[in-house]
This record gives C-alpha cells, sequence and structure tokens, in this order.
C-alpha cells in the first residue's frame, strides 16, 4: 500500500492521507504473534480510563462513491442493521467489563462514523445511542459528539433524535455542488436534494456544522471549484473540510483511471492549484486553517468536537468492525479490505461473533513509533507541535529523534522558520499544502514494510 518513492527525493504533493498512524494495513492478525491474542481486560488493566474517546462505527451507505475506500457496504438487507446493532450491544457489554470498575471510566468526547451512520432510521438511531450510553456510559448531552451524515440521509426525524441526544457537531459529505462533478465522481445526488438537507440540519440547531468538498474531480477548474465553496459558504458552516480526490485500488473510479506520468503530474498540479484557491478564497472569508483539509469559522464554537487528527490519540474504544481501538502499546481492530465482497464476509462474520472480549487484529506500537506519532498528529496541524509538551513526554527533542526528516523537511521549504522561537515545530504554508507527502516520510521503515507487503482484499 506505500507509494514507491525514496523520501530523499521531491515526493509527488500527493502521497497518502495520513489520518491514522500506523495505518490499518501494517495490522496483523494477533493470534499469530508469539504472545496470542491479547484480552481486552489486560490491555486496558494498566491505561489512563479518565478522559477516554468513544467512536462508533456504521458500515453502511445507500451509495458507494467513486473515490471511496472505507470499510463500508452498500444496503443492509435481510435485517442486517438489526444484527449489526445487536452485536455492536455484545461488544460494547464486553468492552465496558474489560476496563472494569477498580477506577473511574469516563469518556470526553463522543462519535458516530461509517459509512454513514444516518443510513440507520431514527429508532435505530436511539439504540445506537442507547448503547453508548447504557452499556459504555459515555453520557452523550455533556461531551461532545460527532455524527457523519449524507444528502440523501439526513431527514428531519433522524437529525430531530441527533439533536435531542446531544449532538454538538453534524459533518455532511458533499464533495461538489456541480452536478458534472458529482457524476465524475460516481456520486449520484442532485443539488437541490443537497440544499434541502443542508437545511433540515440548520433547522436541528446542532450547533457545528462541518460540509466536506473535494477538489481535483476530473474537467474541474478554479471557476467551478468557487461555484462551490461559494454554495458552502451560502449556509455558514463552522467548519469546511477541503480534501483532494483520491483514486485508490478497488474503488470504482480505481478501475478506470489513467496512470501515465503526464497524467498524474497534470492532475498533481491541478490539486495543488485548487488547494490554493480554496485555501485562500475561506481564509478571506473569515475561516481560519487547522490543518491542510480542516478550516473552521472563526467565531465558531470550540465544543463541536476534536480537531483534525486527535482521533489518533491514546484512550480511543472503537466499537463495531470497522473501528479502531488504540491503547498506548496496541492499536487494535478487526480485519479491513475494500472490496465489496470481502468487506460484505467482514461485516458477516462480525454480526455472528458472540465473543468479543480479545483484540483480533493489531499493531504493537514501542516508543519509537509513539514519537512517530505524536510527531505526525501535532506537525500536521497549523498551530504545530509543541516542544516543551514533546520533551515533558519523551525527554528529547523532535530534532534529537527526527534529525534527518526534519533537515529534508527544511531544505524543501516546508517548516516554518519562525515556529522555534515561539516554542514550536510549524510547518509553513507550503508544508501544510505537502502534507500528504510530508506525512508518509515519517513513517518507520517497519510500518512501511508492513504496509508494502499488505495484500490488497
Amino acid at each position: 500500500m506505500n507509494s514507491p518513492y525514496s523520501p530523499r527525493l521531491a515526493p509527488r504533493p500527493y502521497q497518502s492521507y495520513v489520518y491514522a498512524y500506523p495505518h490499518k494495513t501494517a495490522y496483523g492478525r494477533l493470534s499469530e504473534h508469539p504472545d496470542g491474542r491479547p484480552s481486552l481486560s489486560e490491555l486496558w488493566a494498566a491505561e489512563r480510563k479518565d478522559a477516554l474517546s468513544l467512536y462508533l462505527h456504521i458500515p453502511f451507505c445507500e451509495v458507494r462513491c467513486g473515490f471511496c475506500n472505507l470499510f463500508t457496504r452498500i444496503g443492509a438487507p435481510d435485517e442486517l442493521t438489526t444484527r449489526y446493532l445487536d452485536a455492536l450491544d455484545r461488544q460494547a457489554t464486553a468492552v465496558r467489563d474489560a476496563l472494569g470498575d477498580t477506577e473511574p471510566v469516563r469518556f470526553a468526547a463522543a462519535a458516530f462514523g461509517g459509512g454513514t451512520p444516518t443510513f440507520l432510521t431514527a429508532g435505530e438511531l436511539e439504540r445506537l445511542c442507547d448503547i453508548a450510553e447504557k452499556r459504555m456510559g459515555a453520557d452523550l448531552r455533556s461531551v461532545p459528539l460527532s455524527v457523519e451524515t449524507s444528502p440523501s440521509t439526513a431527514t428531519a426525524d433522524r437529525l430531530a433524535v441527533l439533536a435531542d441526544r446531544g449532538t454538538t457537531r453534524i459533518s455532511i459529505g458533499v464533495q461538489s455542488f456541480v452536478g458534472a462533478e458529482a457524476r465524475a465522481a460516481v456520486r449520484p445526488q442532485r443539488r437541490a436534494d443537497v440544499e434541502s438537507a443542508l437545511g433540515l440540519i440548520r433547522d436541528a440547531r446542532i450547533p457545528v456544522l462541518n460540509i466536506d468538498l473535494i477538489y481535483g474531480i476530473d474537467g474541474q477548474t478554479e471557476a467551478s471549484w468557487r461555484t462551490s465553496l461559494d454554495a458552502a459558504l451560502q449556509w455558514r458552516p463552522e467548519e469546511l473540510y477541503l480534501y483532494p480526490l483520491y483514486i485508490r485500488p478497488l474503488t470504482g473510479l480505481g478501475r478506470i483511471a489513467a496512470s501515465a506520468a503526464d497524467a498524474e503530474s497534470a492532475w498533481d498540479e491541478q490539486r495543488l492549484r485548487l488547494y490554493r484557491a480554496g485555501r485562500d478564497h475561506l481564509l478571506a472569508h473569515g475561516y481560519e486553517q487547522v490543518s491542510m483539509r480542516m478550516f473552521r469559522r472563526a467565531d465558531a464554537p470550540r465544543d463541536g468536537g476534536p480537531d483534525d487528527y486527535a482521533c489518533q490519540t491514546d484512550g480511543m474504544i472503537g466499537l463495531g468492525c470497522g473501528a479502531r481501538s488504540y491503547t498506548s502499546g496496541l492499536h487494535y481492530s478487526f480485519d479491513y479490505a475494500v472490496e465489496t465482497g470481502k468487506v460484505r464476509g467482514i461485516i458477516d462474520d462480525y454480526t455472528a461473533t458472540e465473543d468479543f472480549s480479545y483484540a483480533e487484529v493489531g499493531r504493537y506500537t514501542d516508543s519509537g513509533e509513539a514519537r512517530r506519532r505524536h510527531l505526525l498528529q501535532s506537525v500536521l496541524q497549523a498551530e504545530g507541535l509543541r516542544l516543551p509538551e514533546y520533551r515533558e513526554r519523551f525527554g528529547t527533542s523532535p530534532d534529537e529523534d527526527f534529525r534527518e526528516e526534519l533537515a529534508l523537511f527544511e531544505d524543501r521549504g516546508w517548516l516554518d522558520p519562525d515556529g522555534a522561537a515561539a516554542g514550536l515545530l510549524r510547518l509553513s504554508p507550503e508544508g501544510l499544502a505537502h502534507s500528504d507527502a510530508l506525512g508518509p516520510d515519517l513513517f518507520s521503515p517497519a510500518v512501511r514494510a508492513a504496509m508494502a507487503s499488505y495484500e490488497l482484499k
């Protein structure tokens, strides 16, 4: 899965979106580890539990977009959602038992993702919230709760449930307000339906609205990109995410994509041009840049949910067959796939599982990987990495631990030369623009090797 490039050379700007490190493609079956599958109770015994994050994954969508390589399937026949929620309930019970009661267990943030959580009916969303609250003990009305939705599933009854249960942030994937671009991305939708969904979300009075947009779609121009940006701005969203289009193996677009070097170079140039145009447009309209992707309205509330990449923090409980969990020493999940048949098989296995008391698939992390992860999840934020915090946690500095990589980034102009004076390791504007090249440069050799050996499925 790792792109074959040398970090010594100037890489293509769009290598990989680093939303988790190590990536799932670096995970392995824990039953094959010398110590075997660990029980959840032993994994969490020594972990802090006073500020956990909770993530519930719903792997269903009405359609699968051409660019999507998320763990999801189209539709849920034969009461599959009921069986899935039953399994989620069993898993939640096992996980909460494993956390124990010897010390207080508190959740500081929660999120429902997918897939599309609002694929569930209003009644099923009530049950999802009950699992989070009654099984796990999360007080959804007192912590930030973020939920993902889509134009076709953001209905008034579903949104009413989410608002009543304490949702503070809702994120809707629009991708483009231009019909031709939506079709080019293999995303069937009508602008009227998108606008209707946005109106319903605003009517629900959920404090933070995030709109996802994509740049780099075939045929997209700066003018059409501006059309989508301005259409989104009409709703004054508290947040906007601008995603570069990726065409990955086993996705709808991946089956028809051209791979000629000149075409890739032209596409890179298009995406960089549109990124800069979008960034500048949002900055001019009162938004602050939080990361390469995330922009927040300057006057928006700050309690809608975690910032970009914050889901990588230790102390994450993931429920559902596509969710990750993070302890300080192990990241674990279930099996991962993109191809439709394999995804369906994993979901079927999950719904048939009775014993959720063991970690099945994952990767152990040592102190070196912990340093890399901390650097990645901090430096990819516009505010940068706080140098005193790094030294307090690890007893060293990033320059001591990553001298070669940081020197390379400095040579490329990706570091802010004024950051150190403020106690920060911070990216320059060009560094932020090249986040999807910089991030993979920081992967360890071991993680690179594991990702390269992953068999696509």
